[in-house]
């Protein structure tokens, strides 16, 4: 399944260090799919995206995917793409941006057209062939109509999306310069949150690394500063790492105060099982 990592030090900048392919070869044989593409969004000073993208589609790609990958911002955003809609394409490839925020997505939501129908003038936002930017569009469409309240825009468009189009899962994590929020729905794939103080529990620089070998991420600048971590999985030994409740919204602001509220209280109405979605989305959707 697609691998989510966000990471905010707000206020403060912070150097931090990404590998976002690194599962040995061996490792890579025994997962039930290769990746598809590899992403890493982070923010300049001034307050603007910079995306880091590529499709996974040579042994070329699959080399520069492991390569260090050296930033500086407030806040970070990392995926790791197992296709279940859209080629492989940077313009398919998360995270995406919109608005001045960045956006990546784990699931499947099926029914485009009547997603696209929903987006109405925002489907201009669109550049690509995925559920997960359609899905962002209609974020931004209600954001845009509420005077640019993320968090309500984003139970909005989930909720629109739970009682009208079929979904297997809407995890997502959506970043600005010094805001962070992640939603898990419904129960289909697990999301963490780890509030590490400075040092972590141990006094030392953050090195996060995914048991699935697919993420890695290290600062030294957090042995002095803290930061809230989500992703997919827990990502070293702390015992602080939390689950998000099914339908749970968490929003991280720019002092790292963290709020957690229940957005979305009933399953989808048309929910989706592995084997209604395809060979190819199923894998995209299960295994490491």
């Amino acid at each position: 399944m697609c691998r989510l990592f966000g990471l905010s030090a707000a206020p403060h900048r912070v150097r931090a260090t990404f590998w976002l392919l690194e599962a040995p070869d061996s490792l890579a044989r025994q997962s039930r799919r290769e990746p598809d593409g590899t992403g890493l969004g982070v923010f300049t000073a001034d307050g603007t995206p910079e995306i880091d993208k590529q499709p996974l589609a040579a042994y070329q790609d699959q080399e520069f995917a492991r390569e260090a990958k050296d930033r500086v911002s407030t806040t970070f955003l990392a995926h790791i793409r197992y296709a279940s809609t859209g080629g492989l394409d940077p313009r398919n490839t998360h995270p995406f941006g919109q608005r001045g925020r960045l956006f990546a997505h784990n699931g499947v939501i099926q029914d485009l057209p009547a997603l696209e129908a929903e987006l109405g003038d925002h489907r201009d936002l669109v550049a690509g062939d995925t559920d997960s930017e359609r899905f962002f569009a209609l974020i931004t469409k209600h954001a845009d109509d509420n005077g640019g309240d993320v968090g309500a825009a984003i139970a909005t468009a989930a909720r629109w999306v739970a009682d009208n189009l079929p979904v297997y899962a809407i995890n997502l994590v959506l970043t600005t310069a010094t805001e962070l929020w992640a939603l898990r729905y419904p129960e289909t794939h697990q999301l963490f949150v780890l509030q590490r103080p400075a040092g972590g529990p141990h006094g030392r620089h953050l090195e996060h690394a995914s048991a699935a070998g697919r993420i890695r991420a290290r600062s030294g600048d957090l042995v002095r500063q803290p930061a809230v971590v989500v992703a997919s999985e827990p990502m070293d030994e702390s015992p602080g790492w939390q689950e998000l409740r099914s339908g749970e919204l968490l929003h991280v602001d720019g002092h790292l105060t963290c709020t957690r509220r229940i957005v979305l209280e009933r399953p989808p109405r048309h929910p989706l099982s592995l084997d209604q979605l395809g060979a190819h989305a199923a894998a995209s959707q299960s295994g490491t």
